[in-house]
């Protein structure tokens, strides 16, 4: 019995850290648009590295200067900018792009406290491992925490039950708003 015990704690303990996984919609109900990428045009590009790539883990797929006319020399250039497209588990939608003017540098907006504001945009990320890469994050230059980790209840997506997160927020070095969460059971 106390080797079945244990092996229950177990299982327990492996369901409540498995990743959540979203699967393909089936194609007779796919609709004909995919929401690509979200851009965040960002002040310093290493900075934002330090908090998305390093921190939060997630991996660069794609990282070039774009100069305006095209094909125009540096000096030469009217705009001079800085892309940088990064990926979680998917490389064709959910890729967030993190764009750096340096030429001309433009003006910057200020979005100290206006996370969850109307108007403003949350970033949602699910991480397997909330609480290190939490801890990374707010190390970086510039990022404020908003609240801790923190266990919240979610009606299901039926209602007919509960779905626990680890829930907690934060405001990257731009001031954009991230969430960052982790699911504490499989979503069935």
């Amino acid at each position: 019995m106390r080797i079945i015990t244990q092996l229950s704690g177990l299982l327990l303990a492996l369901i409540t850290t498995l990743p959540a996984h979203a699967a393909p919609v089936a194609e007779e109900d796919r609709l004909p648009v995919d929401l690509r990428r979200t851009t965040l045009v960002v002040q310093d590009m290493e900075r934002s590295l330090a908090f998305y790539r390093d921190a939060l883990g997630m991996a660069v797929v794609y990282d070039n200067m774009i100069v305006t006319p095209r094909g125009a020399d540096f000096d030469a250039a009217e705009k001079v900018r800085r892309l940088v497209f990064l990926r979680a588990n998917d490389d064709y939608v959910g890729i967030l792009g993190l764009l750096q003017y340096t030429k001309p540098v433009p003006a910057h907006v200020d979005l100290t406290d206006t996370a969850f504001n109307s108007g403003t945009t949350v970033l949602v990320f699910n991480s397997d491992t909330l609480q290190a890469s939490f801890d990374k994050a707010r190390k970086v230059e510039g990022v404020v925490v908003l609240d801790e980790p923190g266990l919240v209840s979610y009606p299901s997506y039926d209602g007919s039950s509960t779905i626990n997160v680890l829930v907690s927020a934060l405001q990257d070095p731009d001031g954009f708003t991230v969430e960052l969460n982790q699911l504490q059971e499989a979503i069935h």
